[in-house]
């Protein structure tokens, strides 16, 4: 299983990074997860543009979605004729969500472009892999995700606060994606992100194999500072991704 991230960046693109997107590859089979703003571009780095073969959407806030609406061109109008609807695995709001962000009009079901599937906290296989979902504490219906492929297991805590769920689905990752968009010692909202020392706390407690941080939000924030607070908390292996990054799993 090979993780690529296409973009990490929280909250809204910064200035060498798209929004939250990560490749996820098993067997030749390409799932999305995310497909946030900016990240259509990065994909076409390391993938040709018809070569995913399903989505994830974790949450429908624009940073983890909303490239999944200009998709529709690419899907939609290729020069070579239209192409199969593709799977997508997000909340149930997404097809208004999605169709309203396309073309303002909520009515287009999108069905020649999406196939859309519920989520709800479970397990189901998207090709390859065998993947388990669970609510997270965030403002929106938000999921955190567990891939797993022949014994090794992908964790992502899209965003959140610390909660009971993202504990299961960390517990004993290999690799964990976390992200760390608060600084610590700060008057942060609750309920909404973690800090570094937030996800290092989460990755010691759910023993995982090694800690990714993501989404930090570097307009406001301090990489060396959340880094600094992870390892104060996470004494196992950790970096800040970036983008191109790849990992095999």
């Amino acid at each position: 299983m090979r993780l690529t991230i296409l973009g990490c960046a929280g909250s809204f693109p910064g200035p060498e990074s798209a929004c939250s997107a990560y490749l996820v590859e098993a067997d030749d089979f390409r799932l999305l997860v995310d497909f946030g703003t900016g990240s259509l571009s990065a994909l076409q780095r390391y993938s040709s543009l018809h070569g995913i073969d399903a989505i994830l959407l974790t949450h429908l806030h624009c940073d983890h979605m909303s490239d999944a609406c200009d998709y529709i061109v690419v899907r939609r109008y290729a020069p070579e004729g239209a192409y199969p609807a593709i799977p997508v695995y997000a909340p149930a709001g997404a097809p208004a969500r999605i169709a309203a962000g396309y073309n303002n009009e909520v009515e287009d079901p999108l069905d020649d472009v999406y196939t859309f599937y519920g989520l709800q906290p479970g397990s189901f296989p998207i090709g390859p892999f065998q993947v388990v979902v669970d609510r997270v504490n965030h403002p929106v219906e938000t999921y955190g995700v567990r891939i797993e492929h022949q014994g090794r297991v992908l964790a992502y805590s899209s965003d959140t606060a610390p909660c009971d769920a993202l504990l299961r689905l960390a517990h004993g990752a290999d690799v964990f994606l976390c992200e760390a968009s608060y600084l610590d010692g700060a008057d942060n909202p609750p309920d909404i992100h973690l800090t570094g020392g937030e996800a290092g706390e989460v990755a010691t407690k759910a023993g995982v194999g090694r800690l990714l941080l993501t989404h930090l939000v570097t307009a406001w924030g301090s990489e060396a500072l959340t880094f600094e607070a992870a390892q104060a908390t996470y004494a196992g292996p950790m970096e800040i991704v970036r983008p191109g990054a790849r990992y095999e799993i």
